[in-house]
């Protein structure tokens, strides 16, 4: 097992993380407050995205919180001040990046309560796992707030407009097994389930995989691009990928029946990723011109 740099005082850092069989567990290590998040933890969550987007050692990331909660949300102590009045460099998108940008799938483990930005950073990434019990909620209108993490976006996106005007302006709490129902989350199961579903789901697909074909679909499933745009996009990320090296691999190891031996990476693809959206973009323009 590996862990990223700057790990060494396990016992007090309220984030950990470690790297294994090309998974990377991003652990919300507050057990005693319900890993409520501080804006160090923002911090140390957003430097461990960056890390695990750059690593081509890890493929799948899985985002899970210590103890009996996932995030129980914003520290809600009057010293705290999580609703005063914003500095000038606020965003409501509190992680830089957010898991949608990070390159490799990120699953939620919702391994309990998670509530107000608790549950907002469970929606921004790929997959959500959840207890059947856990209770969840954006509750920020009940706070004289309102929603964040893009949950506007990502809540009616993953389930419907309906299920988010319910959710987000009643500020209503729900249990995992209601997320399941709405589309909020894939899967659903018994509280000490979640995390081993959520590691095996992850090595599963670390294996299986291939990790450049992985993000330039999920960066076609979070672009927001019409039928049109995303066709012209598909088309381009498939002259990179076919005729590669890992587009003959998948198909030798699935007709050998035994685990394919990628060869590609994301860091090493990106670069024709960008040229081939910059040479979509431009065919897009000068069609516009004439």
């Amino acid at each position: 097992m590996a862990e990223l740099p700057g790990e060494a005082d396990k016992g007090e850092r309220p984030v950990l993380v470690t790297v294994e069989d090309g998974v990377a567990l991003i652990l919300l290590n507050r057990p005693d407050d319900l890993n409520v998040l501080s804006s160090s933890m923002i911090e140390q969550v957003s430097a461990a995205y960056r890390e695990c987007d750059d690593r081509d050692d890890v493929r799948v990331v899985v985002l899970t919180g210590a103890g009996r909660a996932f995030c129980a949300g914003a520290d809600m102590r009057p010293e705290a001040n999580s609703f005063g009045r914003p500095q000038r460099d606020f965003s409501a998108q509190p992680f830089d990046p957010p898991a949608w940008e990070v390159r490799k799938p990120v699953i939620a483990a919702v391994n309990g309560p998670a509530i107000g930005i608790g549950f907002t950073t469970a929606m921004q990434c790929d997959i959500r796992i959840v207890a059947l019990d856990a209770k969840l909620a954006i509750p920020q209108v009940r706070r004289g707030v309102m929603g964040d993490g893009g949950s506007h976006w990502t809540v009616p996106r993953f389930a419907s407009m309906g299920v988010a005007a319910d959710v987000m302006l009643t500020g209503r709490t729900f249990l995992g097994a209601d997320a399941l129902r709405w589309g909020l989350a894939s899967v659903a199961l018994p509280a000490h389930e979640v995390r081993p579903a959520a590691l095996e789901m992850a090595r599963e697909i670390a294996v299986h995989c291939s990790p450049v074909s992985m993000a330039m679909s999920k960066r076609l499933l979070w672009s927001g691009a019409g039928l049109a745009r995303t066709v012209e996009m598909e088309t381009a990320y498939h002259r990179v990928v076919m005729g590669g090296p890992d587009a003959s691999e998948g198909p030798r190891a699935w007709m050998e029946r035994r685990p394919p031996q990628w060869q590609g990476t994301v860091a090493r693809a990106w670069e024709e990723v960008r040229a081939a959206e910059e040479a979509e973009a431009e065919a897009e323009a000068e069609e516009r011109r004439g």
